[in-house]
């Protein structure tokens, strides 16, 4: 198990994906939610993004508990 420890940051809103790529993101998903199907290149690029919002979620939502 690995355990990052981090100060929270004054401005919490930055815990987020910034507009283009959520926008890339959300094309994303919706060509597949669409019926068509992504590439794998595209899967892979979908899969990192949602990874990497689910973190940034986690990371804010912790940082909000630690604030509180």
């Amino acid at each position: 198990m690995l355990t990052l420890s981090i100060d929270p940051p004054a401005d919490l809103a930055r815990f987020r994906l910034p507009a283009a790529v959520a926008a890339r993101l959300r094309s994303l998903l919706d060509r597949h939610d669409a019926g068509f199907p992504l590439s794998p290149d595209e899967r892979a690029e979908a899969e990192g993004l949602v990874d990497l919002a689910d973190l940034l979620t986690l990371l804010k939502l912790r940082a909000e508990r630690e604030v509180s």
